[in-house]
């Protein structure tokens, strides 16, 4: 028996159309020095597109487990770190043949471990479970519809700021003195790889020690159809290796601390100087007057790609949030861009490629944003709100 081929009804295609017609025109207005900005803009669509289809939303995912007891989101986070970790240490090879100390792959996200990055992460991961939604994620939602997510990010560049106005005093007594631990520097890429492997297998394991399978519903119509998680972390783990090989590592706070400086300069609260900001590797930014930028437009590709995604798969709706929602999406907002900026990195920067890095760094990001995550869900869940 043979089934027909579904196709989708032409309306669907009317967000592929829109993100063709804008990416069209912002290759027009790029010269033709620039072409790493067009590439960060197809990266961040691709992403943009996984986010959005296989849900890959770090609260959403930590929240199923916690709640449900289903771990195949954290599994698929897993998975990704798997791919990436594999993938990064073959690109290391390109920019250092021996990891000898004190030298780092440039552009890395590699942070000191301090104090201060242990409250960043905490900072990060509570502001996640108070919007819900982290940074990432709140991009690709505001893709599908959420108007609260662009207060959200308004929360995150005023978190950002007030990051700014502590940065000296973090650096001079906290970090300055920092050990910036990567295992490859200890271990080798070969021991960094097998240390890093064994950390996600274990990991796993006691994932699966408490996972339950879900009854999930499933539609009629294939482009309905959220993809596995497991899909999206394989795709996330790949582009992180392109983007790695070819631009940067994946990040979404680079230009979201770039405009961030740019409003403090304006409304004059920039301190003069940040501190060693510009001698750390890490998602983070320099003020520059460009228009475009290779994180900015990967950002920006990430919104595309999944209006594009969601239009497809009739998942887009404007939601207009209530007022409660507002406060509760600004204040999380808040909360995580101080952290991201003070630990140079949110959950994509700083935990997936911080950890693909094989950074110390990115582990300790891991443990505390999931312990915030945990202290405001469980303040959502005594407050009820």
């Amino acid at each position: 028996m043979h089934h027909k081929i579904q196709i989708p009804p032409l309306k669907n295609f009317l967000g592929i159309i829109i993100v063709i017609i804008i990416s069209l025109w912002i290759k027009a207005e790029l010269t033709s020095e620039s072409g790493l900005f067009y590439l960060s803009l197809w990266i961040g669509l691709m992403l943009g597109v996984v986010l959005q289809r296989s849900r890959f939303c770090f609260y959403c995912l930590s929240r199923d487990f916690i709640e449900k007891k289903d771990a195949s989101g954290l599994l698929g986070i897993l998975l990704s770190l798997v791919i990436g970790t594999i993938g990064y240490h073959f690109v290391f090879g390109a920019f250092l043949i021996e990891p000898v100390k004190p030298y780092l792959p440039p552009n890395a996200h590699i942070s000191p471990v301090s104090l201060v990055l242990i409250l960043g992460s905490l900072s990060f991961g509570f502001g996640m479970s108070i919007a819900g939604s982290c940074i990432s994620a709140q991009l690709y939602r505001l893709g599908e519809g959420l108007l609260s997510a662009v207060l959200s990010l308004v929360g995150v560049l005023i978190g950002f700021i007030i990051a700014y106005q502590c940065w000296n005093f973090f650096y001079i007594n906290f970090i300055s003195n920092s050990p910036i631990i990567w295992f490859p520097h200890y271990l080798g890429y070969g021991g960094s790889i097998f240390l890093q492997l064994l950390l996600l297998v274990l990991i796993s394991i006691f994932l699966f020690f408490f996972h339950r399978p879900q009854n999930k519903l499933i539609s009629h119509h294939w482009w309905e159809n959220r993809w596995p998680t497991y899909i999206g972390g394989i795709l996330v783990g790949l582009i992180g290796m392109i983007a790695f090989l070819r631009i940067t590592p994946l990040g979404v706070t680079a230009e979201l601390g770039r405009v961030s400086k740019l409003i403090a300069g304006y409304f004059e609260m920039m301190p003069s100087r940040l501190n060693g900001l510009d001698t750390l590797q890490g998602c983070i930014s320099v003020v520059t007057n460009l228009f475009w930028s290779n994180n900015g437009l990967l950002i920006s590709g990430v919104v595309m790609g999944s209006f594009a995604a969601a239009v497809f798969s009739n998942d887009f709706a404007i939601k207009v949030p209530n007022k409660n929602e507002l406060a509760r999406t600004f204040i999380g907002g808040l909360f995580m861009g101080f952290g991201a900026m003070i630990a140079l990195g949110c959950t994509i920067g700083n935990l997936l490629s911080g950890i693909m890095t094989a950074s110390l760094s990115g582990w300790v990001f891991l443990l505390f944003c999931f312990i915030g995550f945990y202290v405001g869900w469980a303040f959502r869940i005594k407050f009820d709100i």
